[in-house]
């Protein structure tokens, strides 16, 4: 983002000039700030993206050199810098990932995350054991999931438990969470949730509302450990989490304080705000066919089908009636927050892009258990998950985090 200020005019001018690839680009940008990423590396890549079509071209030529310089590392026992190199080598995989999410070429997807977790798991390779993957039992399956601890001790500790959102990397929430939380002696857990990464793109998988269902088995896996203190837990969700995250809190009430970046009452208004009054109708209506047939209309444009194919996979529907009536059962009535006892802070960014207002509406569905956080355009924290403002986020809600902690 480029500031020039005329008087007291600022100017604001993005990475592109499409709002999509604009937050993507703030998003890989703001990973830097905890080594996910390398400013010179992330702003040489968008340099040379010209547009949708070349994002994940010009992402995989970046990650196929910091993998490649990481291998020559790990081989030469520079374990140090093979973290390092293997943990942006799967921020970048991750980006081509999302830039491949929108084709139809699965081939070409499926080879792109194997490489992403791949990636990261050679990063946790190479903790001298401080990092362990565990499986997370799960209605007969397992649940991939993450254990990283400050150190390989085994100590008992404090435990972050973070549910990742609709669309994001296991290695995204390394500077989302993961590192603010090993910095301060604390565990932190990640997993792949049904519909999320590997248990969509591997598993085929999808997503379901009643995040209870997913969450608690996580907690029993994790209250087994002898270097997890149960009585120490607390959570974080990011982006559609933060509608999965209250929604557990409901029932799964083994968490000291939550956070929920930010909170969301209705993931469904992210869907049906741009429909319109006469789409919205047909929906409320059941009116499948002229549904239908208008929306296949509709994603005749590049960019809305793009968009519609990228955030539909991960639920189970048939046809778009179907998609928009599965997104509506994610959310939160009143007697769902009414079940909630756990304090939760709420981030509250301006220009929140796809849920604006939700987290205060959630706060005040929830009275004086909810905490706003909110971050602004001045502080360069503006935007969904304030992409560009992590550490400031980071600070914010351990302190917060920490707090409930001293008095539970």
């Amino acid at each position: 983002m480029n500031l020039h200020a005329s008087g007291h005019k600022v100017i604001e001018q993005g990475f592109f000039s499409d709002e999509g690839l604009d937050f993507a680009a703030r998003i890989a940008l703001g990973r830097c700030v905890r080594g996910a990423g390398e400013i010179g590396e992330v702003l040489a890549t968008i340099a040379r993206v010209k547009n949708y079509a070349t994002w994940a071209e010009q992402w995989q030529v970046t990650a196929e050199h910091v993998a490649a310089e990481a291998d020559r590392s790990r081989a030469g026992g520079h374990l140090v810098s093979a973290r390092s190199g293997y943990l942006r080598a799967a921020t970048y995989w991750a980006c081509v990932v999302d830039g491949l999410t929108v084709e139809e070429d699965s081939d070409r997807l499926g080879d792109a995350f194997r490489r992403h977790r791949e990636a990261w798991d050679a990063f946790i390779d190479c903790s001298d054991g401080a990092h362990l993957a565990v499986a997370v039992p799960y209605e007969g399956t397992t649940l991939p999931g993450y254990l990283l601890r400050p150190d390989s001790s085994g100590a008992r500790r404090p435990t972050l438990v973070i549910t990742n959102g609709s669309d994001g990397a296991v290695s995204d929430m390394w500077t989302s969470a993961i590192a603010g939380a090993l910095e301060r002696g604390w565990n932190a857990f990640v997993y792949d949730g049904p519909g999320q990464q590997s248990m969509l793109f591997e598993r085929h998988t999808y997503f379901r509302p009643d995040w209870e269902a997913v969450l608690t088995p996580v907690v029993d896996a994790l209250v087994a450990r002898d270097d997890v203190d149960a009585t120490a837990l607390t959570a974080y969700g990011i982006s559609q989490a933060g509608y999965w995250l209250p929604r557990a809190l409901a029932f799964e009430q083994r968490f000291v304080a939550a956070v929920a970046d930010p909170g969301v009452v209705d993931v469904s208004t992210s869907w049906t705000g741009p429909l319109g009054r006469s789409m919205t109708e047909l929906l409320a209506d059941g009116a499948r066919r002229k549904f239908d047939r208008n929306m296949n209309l509709a994603v005749k444009l590049p960019g809305l089908g793009r968009t519609l194919r990228f955030r539909g996979r991960p639920y189970r529907h048939e046809d778009w009636y179907d998609l928009f009536s599965a997104v509506s059962e994610y959310r939160i009535d009143p007697e769902i927050a009414a079940r909630i006892t756990t304090p939760l802070l709420l981030t509250d960014p301006e220009k929140e892009q796809f849920w604006p207002g939700q987290s205060a509406q959630l706060a005040g569905m929830l009275g004086d258990i909810a905490t706003l956080a909110p971050f602004s355009a001045e502080e360069g924290a503006e935007f969904h998950c304030q992409p560009m403002g992590r550490l400031l986020t980071e600070n914010r809600m351990f302190d917060w985090l920490q707090d409930r902690l001293a008095t539970s």
